[in-house]
């Protein structure tokens, strides 16, 4: 495929815009190359400025469950649009998404709309320590929440005493608030819970990770995360921006059976525009300004378009709960084919995938968190992901990133992935 125009675009981009891209992973730098200018979406497809149509599997980074350019949410955001884009006022139709997600979702009263999912897990940490009065937070190593101060922490020696920012214009102190543990270590955690007994006021956890490619909880890993929380008095957070209302209608609390005590959303939630949520209890939820002292403010939260595009996204959801389990058939059937074609060509890989998230992992052992994520052969991944951008298939131009399943891929378009991955595993 030629790429003449996005690479002239690019060129352009980078006189103006740091890096030519306004989200570090677009610009290509984990695996070499220009990055891909996109110039529409339909469906299960983008087309981009050179004219190359491309199936995608990353979707915006989830939200395009049902894909591209949906009708349903175009129409909304239309009609909406044509009423005024935004007021810095309540709206009625804030009311009516809310009930709608607080319906689908279990163990949530309440929830508040931010324009983001880093917001929204900065809101949450800063709602869990003043319901707690509590300090210190507890994240894992290669769960992404945003990049918000609190987030943006480094394993390494001394880590989960001291805290090491991996982020110039991170502070020590707020790095010495933030714990580091190794997801799917349940005795890890307990262990920095006894360490700081007293302290902490919440646990983080993408409940599926989706920043270190798709990894699953162990059994029990949540479960006993939650056992903790309940003795120590800890609010557990569960980072539901990739999950919710994809896993399931419920999110990850309902396909896992686990109950968090403040969940965040994002992404779906709005349909694909900027949006996300925090939601949990009326218990913790009142104490948010104006009704407590915890503050939280957003000029453009429950911004008119997102609502009303992620109404009818989740309208959609709710209605038609066929939906997930498609998705997750479609996913189910992608994962059988890439492995019986990298088996066949003796290509060392892991396979990751819960409901409709997958990732291909080139390492020969299980990878069950970071460390274990960052064995893969990332030669072998810059290969596998410019191949397969040859052949037409858009993936993550990263490997610690999952894939998204959208409703909209047919199994003609899983059937030519496929043969896609046949093709390149023969020159790796």
């Amino acid at each position: 495929m030629i790429y003449k125009r996005s690479s002239a675009l690019f060129a352009e981009a980078q006189k103006v815009i740091p890096g030519g891209v306004n989200s570090p992973v677009r610009a290509f730098k984990a695996v070499g190359g220009d990055p891909i200018f996109v110039k529409e979406a339909k469906g299960a497809y983008l087309y981009d400025e050179d004219g190359n149509r491309l199936i995608d599997y990353i979707n915006s980074w989830g939200p395009m469950i049902l894909g591209h350019a949906h009708a349903p949410v175009v129409d909304a955001v239309i009609d909406k649009t044509k009423k005024g884009t935004s007021f810095g006022m309540p709206t009625e139709i804030e009311t009516e998404i809310a009930s709608l997600a607080i319906s689908m979702v279990p163990n949530i009263d309440k929830i508040r709309f931010v324009n983001s999912g880093t917001e929204a897990c900065m809101s949450a940490v800063r709602l869990a320590r003043g319901y707690t009065g509590k300090d210190k937070i507890i994240k894992f190593a290669g769960c992404y929440h945003g990049h918000s101060d609190s987030f943006l922490i480094q394993a390494g020696s001394g880590a989960v005493t001291f805290g090491s920012p991996n982020s110039p214009g991170v502070t020590k102190g707020t790095a010495q608030d933030t714990l580091l543990a190794t997801y799917n270590d349940l005795d890890h955690v307990a262990s920095i819970i006894d360490s700081n007994k007293g302290e902490i006021a919440c646990i983080i956890i993408e409940p599926v990770a989706g920043n270190m490619g798709c990894i699953p909880p162990a059994k029990g890993f949540l479960e006993g995360l939650r056992s903790l929380c309940d003795t120590h008095d800890i609010l557990l957070i569960f980072d539901e921006v990739m999950t919710g209302f994809r896993l399931a209608k419920g999110g990850a609390q309902e396909l896992l059976g686990v109950n968090a005590d403040i969940v965040t959303f994002g992404k779906v939630i709005g349909g694909g525009l900027p949006v996300g949520a925090f939601a949990a209890r009326s218990e913790i939820m009142n104490h948010l300004a104006p009704l407590g002292p915890v503050y939280q403010a957003g000029t453009l939260s429950g911004n008119p378009l997102a609502m009303a595009a992620g109404l009818a996204m989740l309208t959609e959801l709710n209605e038609k709960k066929e939906i997930f389990k498609s998705l997750a058939d479609k996913t189910e059937y992608l994962h059988k084919g890439i492995a019986r074609v990298l088996n066949e060509e003796n290509i060392t890989h892991t396979i990751n995938r819960v409901g409709s998230m997958i990732s291909v992992h080139f390492s020969a052992d299980p990878v069950i968190d970071f460390a274990s994520a960052a064995t893969g052969n990332n030669d072998t991944f810059k290969k596998f992901f410019h191949g397969m951008l040859e052949n037409g298939i858009y993936i993550a131009p990263s490997a610690f990133e999952t894939w998204f399943i959208t409703e909209a891929l047919t199994y003609e378009d899983l059937d030519e992935t496929i043969e896609a991955v046949q093709k390149v595993a023969k020159t790796l």
